[in-house]
């Protein structure tokens, strides 16, 4: 396994443990439809956040979230709307990003909430 994978999937468990330890419920974990996928979607009171992890072993080329393209938004949105559609769920969506930087000295999250916005 190569590092970039060793350390995105170190990224959603830091991720998933960082909104449990929020409040969230986690519904899915890599949900796929079609050509779209969400890392995650969880669920607070009426709220349903369906989550994009960014993970980068630095930010010098970047924030991690800033390397989320407008197409792979739209794959998200879609994804999202058959999900919820699906399973018939009477929910407000935020789209959220958590951004994740994983160096050898530390690692940081920042949860970015309503992120789609920024855009």
């Amino acid at each position: 396994m190569s590092e970039a994978y060793i350390r995105g999937i170190s990224g959603e468990r830091m991720a998933v443990d960082y909104l449990i330890s929020k409040g969230y419920r986690i519904l899915a974990q890599n949900f796929r439809y079609m050509k779209g996928e969400v890392d995650i979607l969880a669920q607070k009171e009426k709220c349903l956040a369906a989550v994009e992890v960014k993970t980068r072993s630095t930010s010098d080329f970047g924030a991690p979230e800033e390397f989320l393209k407008p197409a792979q938004i739209q794959r998200i949105i879609k994804t999202v709307d058959y999900f919820v559609t699906s399973k018939n769920l009477e929910v407000e969506v935020r789209f959220d990003i958590i951004a994740i930087v994983i160096s050898s000295k530390n690692s940081e999250l920042e949860h970015i909430e309503n992120a789609f916005y920024h855009f």
